[in-house]
């Protein structure tokens, strides 16, 4: 273990540190919690008539061509799924530019698009939304930073503050009453930290105590020794940390050589730890708690879209498949306001690829999530998802 441990250490890096993603949506989301109240119109529209949805995607933006290809191919899929429905998909490249993003999207509804999916990027979602406000048209995001949510714009990417909902709900369950957050001190980190610290007020636990970390190898390492001396009387360790950050290494090993026993405090993580594997040899990572979506739903979905393309689909593409699968849902209810904000957030939610799904009528969206945890290495799922918003977990 101290051979991989100073391994690690010494590749760490402030870029290292630096680059955790948001998986499901490449932002970077503003901390302030900005989102506000979603529109409840939109354009009225015959269900028995083709309904022009337009997809707004990055094709010749060299950094993420890639992905586009994968969501338009996602989108089409589910267009294959809808019964009775008809979807006249338009696809409109944005480059990954807000500015042409709102020129795309003012394209796109004057060419008779009724509603938006995507784009990609959350600051680019926000300039394509603003530009078709004025004649009611929504836009469905891949974004999942909900300081954007709002108006006409919805986030379709999981939050953060979905995931801590989720595990501080599970932790009340299972008798937790205080939690101490560990978090990178950017971006990310503390808008991580803010989602933790709003779950843990609804769910009826205490804050006590917060530690950030510079990115460093040093403010990781020292952040990690202190965390018990600054959160006294916690019962559980909320780690905001990305999963493929080289900090996690770090953390996993520290915290439990500081004191922090994982057989007496309990283990949380904001980001899947599932995507490497590699971490459950850790001592930090034994009985440790995280969430993922729906497996069977999820997997079901992927090998799906292998048979259909011939290879795996990038972590984001399922996002485009969940966007025409509520708009397939609603428009087969035969209901001529569909597309309207009234009904895009019903309260039952729509079934995705990751599962069961709702968009919130401040924008975000909340999605049925599993509670899973680590066992001699492996992954053992204690809270399945829910399969409906009745179901456990909401």
């Amino acid at each position: 273990m101290f051979a991989v441990l100073t391994s690690a250490r010494k590749a760490l890096s402030a870029a290292a540190l630096a680059s955790a993603g948001l998986l499901a949506a490449c932002d970077i989301p503003n901390v302030s919690d900005m989102a506000g109240t979603a529109g409840r119109g939109g354009p009225q529209i015959d269900p028995n008539q083709s309904v022009r949805v337009a997809l707004l995607i990055p094709q010749s933006d060299s950094g993420a061509g890639a992905i586009a290809r994968d969501l338009e191919n996602a989108a089409r899929l589910a267009i294959r799924d809808l019964d009775g429905v008809t979807i006249d998909l338009a696809v409109y490249d944005t480059a990954g530019s807000g500015a042409q993003a709102a020129q795309q999207a003012q394209l796109a509804v004057d060419q008779g698009a009724r509603i938006i999916l995507g784009p990609l990027r959350g600051e680019v979602a926000v300039e394509a939304s603003k530009a078709v406000a004025d004649e009611g048209v929504n836009v469905l995001s891949f974004s999942n930073n909900s300081s954007i949510a709002g108006g006409n714009l919805f986030v379709l990417g999981p939050t953060f503050r979905n995931t801590a909902d989720r595990l501080m709900g599970y932790a009340r369950k299972q008798g937790q009453k205080n939690v101490a957050i560990l978090h990178s001190d950017d971006v990310p980190g503390q808008f991580g930290r803010t989602a933790i610290q709003q779950a843990a007020s609804s769910n009826g636990i205490k804050v006590a105590g917060i530690q950030p970390y510079p990115l460093s190898v040093e403010g990781v390492t020292e952040a990690a020794r202190g965390l018990g001396a600054a959160a006294p009387g916690a019962d559980s360790v909320f780690i905001t940390t990305d999963a493929t950050n080289a900090a996690m290494p770090i953390i996993l090993d520290t915290l439990p050589e500081s004191g922090l026993d994982p057989a007496q405090i309990q283990y949380i993580g904001l980001t899947r730890w599932d995507v490497k594997p590699e971490l459950f040899s850790y001592p930090g990572a034994e009985g440790a708690w995280f969430t993922l979506p729906n497996q069977s739903m999820q997997q079901s979905f992927q090998q799906r879209y292998s048979a259909a393309y011939g290879s795996s689909p990038h972590p984001l593409a399922g996002l485009a498949f969940d966007g025409i699968a509520a708009i397939g849902a609603l428009v087969e209810q035969g209901r001529s306001d569909a597309l309207t904000g009234r009904a895009l957030t019903q309260s039952a939610g729509f079934q995705g690829t990751g599962g069961v799904f709702r968009l919130k009528s401040d924008g975000t969206n909340e999605r049925g999530l599993a509670v899973a945890t680590v066992r001699n290495n492996q992954m053992v799922i204690l809270d399945p998802a829910p399969s409906s918003f009745r179901g456990a977990g909401f």
